[in-house]
């Protein structure tokens, strides 16, 4: 009998050193995803343009980057952030709408922050693509356009 109850004994002090959170948990970010050829085919004329396929899938992957970086800067711990970082967490923070809470969305200034890309009325346009493709959803208020990703 006594074997076994050290045994036991061993067990419990496993399943206690077991029971501990993981150091780091890795939250998903959700991106777009690409514009496929049948999709980009099933865009009316009026709204491609001379726009070509891989023009707006390369904006797409932009995009993904911007959500990217905005979103590893919200899940980082305040402490360990550097006072800019923070400047820009804090403006994420005041961005976040009861209409946004909870998704993934960008604004142009984080699309100006994390990339390089140009908002001319080209990329307005991709973006009207984007919006038909169901890539992207647009929401508006308090003076902003947020580009949710559904």
């Amino acid at each position: 009998v006594v074997p076994t109850v050290k045994h036991e004994k061993q067990t419990k002090v496993v399943e206690q050193k077991c029971a501990k959170k993981p150091a780091t948990e890795t939250k998903l970010i959700k991106q777009a995803a690409l514009i496929t050829t049948e999709e980009f085919e099933s865009v009316p004329t009026y709204l491609k343009g001379r726009l070509r396929y891989d023009q707006i899938n390369a904006v797409v992957q932009e995009i993904n980057k911007a959500v990217m970086g905005k979103y590893k800067i919200l899940n980082q711990p305040l402490k360990s952030m550097s006072v800019p970082v923070r400047n820009l967490y804090h403006r994420f923070m005041e961005e976040e709408t009861k209409d946004t809470k909870g998704g993934f969305f960008i604004v142009e200034a984080d699309i100006k922050e994390f990339t390089e890309l140009k908002l001319d009325k080209r990329f307005h346009t991709i973006l009207s693509i984007l919006r038909h493709c169901r890539r992207v959803r647009e929401v508006r208020g308090s003076g902003l356009v947020r580009y949710i990703i559904p």
